[in-house]
C-alpha cells in the first residue's frame, strides 16, 4: 500500500503523515528533508541555491545529513524551496523517492509532488492545506517555543514566497492530484486532523 501526502508548508501534512505511517505500519519518508539537505549542502559549499549547477552539486550530500536537526530550521526550509525549482535537482532526487515508495509492502511519503509525480499510482492520495495566515501563525508559534527570534510578518512573507515558488515552478508544481482527497486543517486541532486523515484513508481503501 502506498499513501501520498502532499501540501504546502506548515499545513500540518508532516504531522499527519507521521501519524498515518504509524497507524498503518508503513515506512515513512519526509521528502522535504531531501530538498532541505540539498539546500543546506549548497550553503555549506558556498554555492548559490538559485543557480541550477550549484544546486545539482548539492544533491551529493551524505545520508547522515538527514538526521541533522539543522535541516528543520526556517532558514534551511527557505533554501529547500529555492533549490526545488530546478528540474535537475528534482530529477536527481526522484529515483530515491520512487524506490522508497515502491518497496515491498509499500510506504508513506509526504511532500509537494508525491501524488502527481513520485507515486501517481498511490493507493490513497491526500492533499493537506490551510490558509496562509493560519499556517504562518502555526510556524510562528512553533519558532517562538523553540526560542527562535522571528516575527509573524516575516514568517507570513516567507510562507507566501514559498507558496509562489512551489505553485509556479515549471517542473512538478505544487497541486493536488486529480484523485486526491483535500483536507483543510485550518479549523482543526492536530488530533482532529489526524483522525480525519485516517478516516479518509480507510474509506478510500474500503472503496478500492
Amino acid at each position: 500500500m502506498i499513501i501520498a501526502v502532499d501540501g504546502p508548508t506548515a499545513s500540518g501534512k508532516g504531522t499527519i503523515a507521521k501519524a498515518l505511517a504509524k497507524h498503518f505500519g508503513l515506512p515513512f519518508l519526509d521528502t522535504g528533508l531531501l530538498y532541505r539537505a540539498v539546500g543546506y549542502q549548497v550553503l555549506q559549499e558556498g554555492g548559490d541555491p538559485d543557480n541550477a549547477g550549484d544546486a545539482l552539486k548539492g544533491c551529493d550530500f551524505p545520508d547522515t545529513l538527514l538526521a541533522d536537526d539543522t535541516l528543520r530550521s526556517e532558514a534551511v526550509g527557505g533554501l529547500a524551496s529555492r533549490v526545488s525549482v530546478h528540474p535537475e535537482v528534482r530529477a536527481a532526487l526522484k529515483k530515491r523517492q520512487v524506490d522508497f515508495a515502491h518497496q515491498p509492502g509499500g510506504a508513506l511519503l509526504d511532500g509537494r509532488d508525491i501524488g502527481t509525480v513520485i507515486a501517481p499510482d498511490a493507493d490513497v492520495k491526500l492533499f493537506v492545506t490551510a490558509p496562509a495566515q493560519v499556517r504562518a501563525r502555526r510556524r510562528y508559534d512553533e519558532m517562538v517555543v523553540r526560542g527562535v527570534d522571528v516575527t509573524f510578518e516575516g514568517i507570513l512573507a516567507d510562507i507566501h514566497a514559498r507558496d509562489e515558488r512551489d505553485l509556479s515552478r515549471a517542473d512538478a508544481p505544487l497541486k493536488p492530484a486529480e484523485d486526491a482527497h483535500l483536507l483543510d486543517t485550518g479549523n482543526l486541532t492536530i488530533g482532529a486532523a489526524v483522525q480525519a486523515a485516517i478516516t479518509l484513508v480507510e474509506q478510500t481503501l474500503q472503496k478500492g
